[in-house]
């Protein structure tokens, strides 16, 4: 081994803190900056993968078979910008019942002839495309199991049909959820229903404008409002990668944090190893050793340690990975789910070269020393550093081992910065989770709706317009349940809620219709915008289903699949995360006439202020139980894996940085005390107790604490501020002020002190060593 390669060596385990310090910092660093990136680059991986495979559709539009022709639409093919196109395809919104599964719910069927080829090539996963009628092919994302050989009746339809299963397959721009052969559309197809479907790719696709563009260019020259609903592939894209684009904002936060911290950590590790070891620099230099060889001792007992970090921070951005995209990677069935390896080369090449610069710019002052005056200094610092805050403490009616250690920071200006630097951005990291997890909490209220006390919840609920009365499960009657409710002793307020589907034009599957009874804006609803619904024919519904039907507060929408359509005017948007926003909130009387039979229905209770929860549900459930219901105290809360995944997460991340930021300070308290070992032997010596010692040592990094503490705190809020609505975008949710304005007084204030308690952390062992030292020991040291 080279002379330089010993030296670089000794360094590193000589100086096994400040080691351990670097390493941790990078692979925080590392880990956040993969993970992220690794998120950004292949969450669309899949879904980019199958569009090309399969020449996904840019724009799926439904059309009104009333208004216009097979013939109008063929030429719809020849408009400007239209690259290639299919179709048109008879569609039809049928309800059907499987002999699996019971009661069935609304689902588009269209009719092709093949899978296709140029435009929207359908992948079989199992069996084979319909040949004949009577035949038919489910998407793997339909609402009815895919089981092969499965018989599907429409009785509902003229005829009642029945369908075999033959084969289960997926589009990847969702055109449908099931396929039969043209010549089974008009058995399919009642009357006055059914409509055509064409299918564009554009020669520019790759902005919504663009869609917007391609979508007027095909419909110029058809009749007004033939076109009733369309669907672009940037809108199923983005759905694809909701799940993993949620990540990103908060991960970038983390990694940024990281970065700036590894570059401050190893400036400061660097200027403190060539500011105590200045006489072994002037001992290299006298055996022979160049300037440049000097600085490059120094930046490479940086990148040891910065190397193992940085490789451990990658194998565990890969971890961290493999199970937030393991589901996409299952939907479609690609293998392009591996971290895409540039993005490590970027990071490796990025942290390694931020700590190689840092440590040059550090230890550029070790190479510049002349021989002579670097053997002449000590090690001592001078002594006319801080003598006038020395001065100031002393006046203070402080015992003399604090006032020392108050005015200790003063004398170390640059090293005091740099620990306080790194308590600086450790009290932002806390103070963003602390914020995050509350912000979480309050999208899971809303996700849960669960503010009653007392719930009746309902039995499975009756999808479709054919779904009552299957003799399969007796029912409560839900007359009965509610005037058990309504006549119990401490019922406050409380309203009724049931469920059916339906289909909206555009939209491909089928939607939850959410009717109430009575008045429920009380029951957990978080409105966004808006109001929420005061008459029949109103609705409020969540922000993704705005986005993907292209409709605002005001508009008018159209709920297909019951009994007959239903009209609904949008009055508010309202926070609900659930099932991809697919969802529509109204009054039960705006569903009468569709859905008469609408009878599966919960029972959401707030009871009178003062009665007992337990008392009021075990004497609800003495009346209820003949009626076959049974009430439970508290909401129907759910959890969400992504909240969980995104607290353990934030949780992993904000430890790694406080402990980054605790040793931070660790290695600079430690410094300090070897330079004041003498100093501290004469203290002893005067008759310092070793628990006078611990406090002068701690109580020098109290005001570095303090100080880092208050001001992290409000950089934590506004980083929160940040990410979190960031966050919300990317899945497709505008967030109210409820859920960002989390942060309350009461809360800050032992935030702002989470600083001191970082400071505190880091300086403890050092304290100790200082305490345990021998007076005698202490007084011969140089």
């Amino acid at each position: 081994m080279s002379a330089l390669g010993k030296v670089v060596r000794s360094g590193v385990g000589r100086r096994r803190v400040q080691t351990l310090v670097i390493g941790l910092a990078a692979a925080m660093a590392v880990a956040a900056s993969v993970l992220g990136g690794s998120l950004l680059v292949v969450s669309g991986a899949p879904f980019d993968d199958a569009f090309a495979r399969q020449h996904g559709a840019h724009l799926s539009v439904q059309f009104d078979a009333g208004k216009v022709d097979a013939g109008q639409l063929a030429k719809s093919k020849d408009a400007e910008g239209v690259g290639s196109a299919a179709g048109p395809f008879l569609t039809a919104t049928v309800t059907p019942r499987s002999d699996e599964a019971g009661p069935g719910w609304p689902m588009t069927v269209a009719g092709r002839g093949d899978p296709g080829r140029t435009v929207d090539e359908v992948a079989l996963l199992d069996g084979r495309w319909p040949t004949r009628s009577g035949e038919i092919v489910l998407s793997a994302d339909s609402s009815l199991p895919p089981i092969m050989g499965m018989k599907i009746d429409f009785p509902g339809l003229p005829g009642g049909p029945t369908l075999t299963v033959v084969g289960v397959a997926r589009s990847v721009t969702q055109t449908a959820d099931a396929w039969v052969v043209p010549s089974q559309m008009p058995a399919l197809t009642g009357p006055g229903s059914g409509g055509h479907q064409m299918l564009y790719r554009f020669t520019d696709a790759g902005t919504d404008a663009q869609i917007t563009a391609g979508g007027r260019a095909v419909t110029e020259s058809l009749p007004p409002g033939a076109a009733v609903g369309e669907q672009s592939w940037l809108t199923v894209k983005k759905s694809a990668e909701r799940d993993t684009a949620v990540y990103v904002p908060f991960l970038i936060a983390f990694g940024a944090l990281g970065l700036v911290m590894s570059v401050l950590i190893v400036g400061n590790v660097v200027a403190s190893a060539v500011g105590t070891g200045t006489r072994r620099i002037g001992i290299l230099k006298a055996v022979g050793f160049t300037p440049s060889q000097v600085v490059g001792a120094y930046v490479g007992q940086a990148l040891i340690p910065a190397a193992v970090g940085t490789a451990l921070g990658v194998l565990a951005g890969h971890l961290l990975a493999v199970p937030v995209l393991a589901e996409t990677q299952e939907v479609y069935g690609t293998s392009s789910l591996a971290i895409t390896p540039w993005v490590d080369l970027v990071v490796i090449a990025g942290v390694l070269g931020l700590v190689a610069a840092t440590a040059c710019a550090s230890a550029w002052r070790a190479g510049r020393l002349r021989t002579v005056d670097a053997l002449a200094v000590g090690r001592t610092a001078s002594a006319g550093r801080g003598r006038w805050a020395a001065r100031l403490a002393g006046r203070l009616p402080l015992p003399q081992p604090v006032a020392l250690g108050l005015a200790r920071p003063f004398a170390r200006p640059a090293r005091a910065l740099a620990m306080g630097m790194a308590i600086l951005f450790g009290t932002i990291a806390v103070t963003f989770t602390v914020g995050m997890g509350a912000s979480l909490g309050q999208v899971m209220k809303a996700r849960a709706h669960d503010a009653a006390d007392v719930v009746v919840p309902a039995p499975l609920p009756d999808f479709g317009p054919q779904g009552a009365g299957t003799g399969k499960r007796p029912e409560a009657d839900p007359a009965a349940v509610a005037a058990a409710v309504e006549a119990a002793a401490g019922t406050g307020k409380h309203y009724s809620a049931a469920t059916v589907r339906a289909t909206v034009s555009g939209l491909t599957g089928t939607i939850d219709v959410n009717a109430f009874t009575g008045d429920a804006s009380w029951g957990g609803y978080t409105m966004v915008a808006g109001r929420w619904i005061g008459r029949p024919g109103e609705a409020v519904v969540p922000t993704p289903f705005l986005a993907a039907t292209g409709s605002r507060i005001g508009d008018t929408v159209t709920l297909n699949g019951l009994a007959e359509p239903v009209m609904v005017r949008i009055v508010g948007e309202v926070l609900d995360p659930r099932k991809d926003g697919r969802q529509v909130f109204t009054d039960v009387a705006t569903l009468k006439g569709a859905h008469p039979d609408l009878t599966e229905t919960s029972h959401h209770i707030a009871v009178m202020p003062g009665s007992d929860v337990t008392g009021y549900v075990d004497a609800l459930n003495a009346d209820l139980a003949p009626l076959g219901a049974t009430a439970q105290a508290g909401g129907l809360g759910s959890g969400s894996d992504m909240a969980v995944t995104l607290n353990a997460l934030s949780a992993i991340l904000t430890l790694m940085l406080v402990a980054v930021a605790a040793l931070g300070v660790l290695n600079g308290v430690l410094l300090d005390t070897r330079e004041r070992v003498r100093e501290i032997g004469v203290h002893k010596a005067l008759g310092m107790t070793p628990r006078q010692t611990i406090a002068m040592v701690l109580t020098s990094v109290v005001v570095t604490g303090l100080v880092a503490g208050a001001l992290g705190v409000p950089l934590g809020v506004v980083l929160h501020g940040w990410v979190v609505p960031a966050m919300g975008d990317s899945v497709g949710l505008r967030l109210p002020g409820s859920v960002i304005a989390v942060y309350h007084a009461a809360e800050l204030f032992p935030l702002a002190l989470g600083g001191l308690l970082i400071a505190t952390l880091g300086a403890l062992l050092p304290a100790g060593w200082a305490a345990r030292a021998r007076t005698a020991t202490a007084l011969r040291t140089e």
